[in-house]
């Protein structure tokens, strides 16, 4: 008796993800940017490659944004990096502890004076990202991500 044996179905790479909790100051922001641009690295995306810049760029200015607008004494910031094989998407999500203090939502920002020295991070993520925006999963946080092609 012949029995129809289906060739063994080739699964795509896993989902992978990094996350580490830092401190909610410019140097916990800056290491967020070293660390994600190490893990880039680490995926096959080396630091000099376009895709390891841009997403550094958008690391370091969500990261920035924690430290800054995210900011309560005694808690953290989480960065959350999510890289999806099938379409190489890469998702970073910074985490905070100040849902009271939601960005505009996307679409909605206003452009930088051309004197002020601030608020120009998000529109920078809304130029390099394909999607970004902000949810609250509990009453205690607030979580501000962004996808990017890597391809």
């Amino acid at each position: 008796m012949n029995v129809d044996i289906a060739p063994p179905v080739e699964h795509a790479d896993p989902v992978r993800h990094f996350s580490i909790r830092l401190s909610a100051t410019a140097r916990g922001a800056r290491l967020a940017r070293h660390l994600s641009a190490e893990q880039l690295a680490s995926w096959g995306w080396p630091y000099d490659s376009e895709a390891n810049r841009t997403a550094s760029l958008l690391v370091a200015e969500l990261a920035a944004n924690a430290a800054v607008h995210g900011r309560v004494t005694g808690r953290d910031f989480r960065l959350r990096l999510t890289l999806h094989p099938e379409d190489t998407t890469l998702r970073i999500e910074l985490t905070d502890a100040r849902p009271d203090r939601r960005p505009p939502a996307p679409g909605t920002l206003a452009p930088a004076g051309l004197d002020t020295e601030s608020g120009r991070g998000l529109l920078l993520v809304e130029a390099l990202s394909t999607h970004w925006g902000t949810t609250c999963g509990d009453p205690y946080t607030k979580t501000v991500w962004c996808e990017v092609p890597l391809g």
